[in-house]
């Protein structure tokens, strides 16, 4: 009996601890189990062209989650799932079976496929128990390729991983909120009950100053060349020479951004910014303009070629072989002579007097678009310059460029002489969506402005009759531009094989307003950068004249001489 008493005083006393002393206890744990905290996703920022035309957007879309603890028959909400979402049912079937509370199920579906999915019904449940419907935002590409290599991609979770969207992750992102409710005993949201919300903070929309129309033209003309000539790469940049504002950026290879996963990683790239070069006869204009403005020759100034030129234990030759030619300065210009320019930049007295050049012109430096994987390129310290270094860097080999390094040096010489640093951002929204400009981008005058206009006049030597790019000649435009086919150094044998071949101009030339540069990378077309790189610009400068309502100025040239009288 006094056993008995003594089992019924503890059951009364465990009795008394459950339903007073932890009462609380007990309860806090079982609204604790019920409570879930999902994140609300801040919708990122828009990026846009120069125009408000979407380049990169976020659509409405709907992550799938699963309480693995209340789905009833995993294999049969499996099969129910499977034709909606378009998983097979085995991978679904693992996703909805263990004891996590928390798992995806699927990522970023359109709402119209959740609408789907929460109209199915298991024969002995109403919907499917433990599939719960988290809204977020999915991102999208209307452009596809256009712009793909300048705007990037970004990744599962949605975090920029290429191009501007990795570049401006804090912009665009903005700050995702919380929001915490509790669910009933089967699995459902219960309205009002210790609900605490803190609400996300969208990403900043961001506008380029690329022009989505002129992009697309400049895509598709350097992809045609880079086919036609079997490169190996190509770009294209199109620049305001007055702002530095970029309107095109192209890039061959490309890539689907909204697919990103279904081309390589070079594709992925920018290779504009990223791929190295010796810019070869392109890089003329910089030691014709140190020579102009150390007033040591002019455009008329005679200069004998012969086939061949020896200095410092090394000779030099053209692209071509030829004959003794007696040309002018302006004709060594127009027909791209390598001997030509040697024996010019010899007036120099010392070539390393070249380098501060060289350097003013943004060889060497960064771009400053903050874009990844830029290459700054190389411009080696006179100090380290070997015997024959002047010689090559006076026609532009021994020192490397990124393709918007070579535009920006032509801009220059299209703006009067005044580098204006390029540009790539026009501006972002502010809070209450009023567009905030970027700031103007750095300037520096580097050359006088009658250097740069007499230069100009070289320029416009080489797309007329007797020079090497007339078929980059833009019908009712007086237009200037310098070829360049230069070998091309191969790190994988440490040795110059193959070339690269290019075109950069600019028009109109007695008051420009639009530069473009063409790059094509080993293509296997031996003709030369005005053939195979002077359709591309043409192509794309008229394209981008007319877009720009560019009028021709109505001057004509003044016709320097080329061959000595």
């Amino acid at each position: 009996m006094l056993g008995l008493l003594v089992l019924l005083s503890l059951f009364a006393g465990r009795l008394f601890q459950l339903q007073g002393l932890d009462a609380t206890a007990y309860a806090d744990e079982a609204a604790a189990g019920r409570l879930r905290t999902q994140v609300l996703h801040a919708e990122r920022g828009t990026i846009t062209d120069r125009n408000g035309v979407a380049l990169a957007t976020s659509v409405d879309a709907v992550d799938i989650t699963t309480d693995q603890t209340k789905v009833a028959d995993p294999a049969a909400e499996a099969r129910a799932l499977a034709p909606v979402l378009g998983i097979d049912v085995a991978t679904l079937q693992q996703r909805l079976t263990g004891t996590r509370r928390f798992g995806y199920v699927a990522k970023a579906v359109t709402p119209q496929q959740w609408h789907r999915a929460t109209r199915l019904d298991l024969p002995d449940t109403v919907g499917l128990p433990g599939i719960y419907g988290v809204k977020t935002s999915k991102r999208v590409y209307p452009g596809g390729e256009t712009g793909a290599n300048i705007v990037g991609y970004v990744g599962a979770e949605g975090n920029g991983l290429g191009g501007l969207e990795y570049a401006l992750d804090s912009t665009l992102a903005g700050r995702d909120g919380t929001a915490t409710y509790e669910l009933s005993a089967g699995g459902r949201r219960i309205p009002g009950a210790d609900d605490s919300e803190r609400d996300a903070v969208p990403g900043r929309d961001v506008r380029l100053t690329i022009d989505r129309d002129i992009q697309w033209v400049a895509q598709q003309s350097i992809a045609k060349a880079v086919k036609a000539t079997s490169a190996q790469s190509g770009t294209v940049i199109v620049m305001d020479p007055h702002t530095g504002d970029l309107l095109a950026m192209a890039t061959v290879p490309t890539f689907d951004a909204n697919h990103p996963g279904s081309a390589p990683a070079a594709a992925r790239g920018n290779r504009a910014l990223t791929e190295p070069y010796e810019p070869g006869s392109t890089g003329k204009v910089i030691t014709a303009s140190a020579l102009l403005e150390e007033h040591r020759i002019t455009p008329e100034t005679p200069i004998t070629v012969p086939n061949r030129y020896c200095r410092a234990g090394k000779c030099f030759k053209d692209f071509e072989d030829h004959g003794t030619e007696h040309l002018t300065y302006a004709g060594t210009i127009a027909k791209s002579s390598n001997i030509g320019t040697i024996k010019a930049a010899e007036r120099l007295g010392n070539l390393k007097k070249l380098y501060p050049y060289l350097d003013r012109f943004g060889v060497g430096h960064p771009s400053g678009l903050g874009l990844p994987g830029e290459t700054r390129g190389a411009l080696p310290k006179p100090s380290t310059w070997s015997a024959t270094s002047g010689y090559t860097m006076a026609f532009g080999q021994g020192y490397s460029v990124n393709t918007v390094q070579m535009a920006s040096v032509f801009a220059t010489i299209a703006n009067n002489g005044v580098r204006v640093a390029p540009r790539l951002i026009a501006g972002t929204t502010s809070d209450d969506g009023t567009l905030e400009p970027a700031a103007r981008s750095a300037s520096r005058r580097v050359i006088s402005p009658g250097t740069a206009r007499t230069v100009r006049l070289l320029l416009e030597t080489v797309t007329s009759k007797g020079g090497t790019a007339p078929l980059a000649a833009v019908p009712g435009y007086r237009v200037g531009g310098k070829t360049g086919t230069a070998q091309r150094f191969n790190p994988s044998c440490g040795c110059y094989r193959g070339y690269t071949m290019s075109f950069i101009g600019l028009a109109p030339v007695d008051k420009p307003d639009l530069v473009v540069a063409v790059t094509l990378q080993a293509p296997r077309s031996a003709i030369g950068g005005g053939v195979n790189a002077g359709p591309v610009f043409k192509e794309v400068m008229s394209f981008a004249l007319e877009a720009q309502r560019v009028p021709p100025t109505g001057t004509k040239p003044p016709g320097l001489q080329i061959q000595r009288r």
